[in-house]
């Protein structure tokens, strides 16, 4: 079996969501692993050490804003080049656009969010995410070329030695592929972006304005955490609108999210029940949020917040 990896980074560094899915690649026993890389990315010879033998880089200014139909076209042509029949991504904003364009460019099934390496005793069977979360589906893809989507912190990175060799790649593109012209890029800012961020510090109306976002920042930087919010506090400008965390905003799994003040909405808890540990703080015993924690502290967040603080300060933390 050989595999094709589509690798996204930003600043230069590759993502975290994208050594993941390098790492699924490597545990699925792939004969050979080869990762393309479309955006700018330094040190990427270091890819070796998940399992890459080869690295495929497309230099082209053009796809810099990640024009959907060019990266697809970009991966299709690159699973060509190396014969690879099984392309492997983490989900993001690009890749749940791109992936089912590819899997129709290379006659692939394709599935989405999956959650675990495939069983290969009956087919090859891969289990899903599924109802935000809720359930997971266990989906046989039939066929020889397959496209998958990995959820992320499905699997945890894990490193094998090795350097990898870096080839120039330039993809044909189709007449179609610039027909959508991306006049604006408008990213996230923060030391930790919230996509990323393995640690998730999030709180809701329950902090009664802005003003009281001091201690959610203080936590979420003593704990190395991105900052989220609730989408009630967008909605109103308390905080930015790419911090908004929900069903229709962004969607997270992290290790740990901390709620302080958020009742739990279902469309919240849309964004965010792939989390491996959920902690709710809030005063209201009865907020359908304690159904869906591991724990939960019944409290006022301007009591409780600080004497966490406080007690992560002590421990040295």
């Amino acid at each position: 079996m050989s595999v094709l990896v589509y690798i996204e980074a930003d600043n230069g560094a590759v993502k975290k969501s994208s050594l993941e899915a390098l790492t699924y690649a490597a545990k699925m026993n792939a004969g050979d692993v080869t990762a393309l890389v479309t955006d700018k990315a330094e040190n990427l010879e270091e890819l070796g050490k998940y399992g890459v033998k080869t690295v495929l880089q497309v230099n082209d200014d053009k796809l810099s804003a990640r024009p959907v139909s060019a990266i697809a076209s970009a991966i299709s042509a690159a699973a060509q080049k190396v014969g690879a029949n099984t392309v492997v991504m983490s989900r993001s904003s690009t890749v749940d656009a791109a992936a089912p364009r590819v899997g129709v460019k290379m006659n692939a099934t394709v599935a989405s969010n999956v959650v675990a390496l495939p069983q290969t005793d009956n087919g090859f069977v891969v289990r899903r995410g599924v109802f935000t979360g809720k359930a997971f589906a266990d989906t046989k893809l039939e066929g020889e070329n397959k496209v998958l989507t990995i959820a992320k912190n499905a699997l945890a990175v894990e490193e094998t030695g090795g350097s990898a060799t870096i080839e120039a790649f330039t993809p044909d593109y189709g007449a179609k592929d610039f027909a959508v012209k991306v006049t604006d890029v408008k990213k996230q800012e923060g030391d930790i972006l919230l996509p990323e961020a393995d640690l998730v510090v999030s709180a809701g109306r329950g902090l009664k304005g802005p003003e009281n976002w001091g201690m959610i920042e203080k936590l979420a930087k003593t704990l190395g955490a991105a900052t989220a919010c609730s989408k009630p506090v967008s909605d109103m400008d308390w905080r930015p609108h790419h911090e908004h965390v929900g069903q229709t905003g962004i969607k997270v799994a992290p290790s740990l999210y901390i709620a302080v003040g958020i009742s739990g909405a279902i469309q919240h808890l849309a964004g965010v029940n792939s989390s491996k540990t959920i902690v709710v703080i809030n005063k209201d015993s009865e907020a359908p949020f304690f159904k869906s924690a591991d724990y939960g502290i019944v409290g006022d967040a301007f009591d409780v917040v600080p004497k966490l603080q406080a007690a992560l300060e002590k421990a040295g933390v």
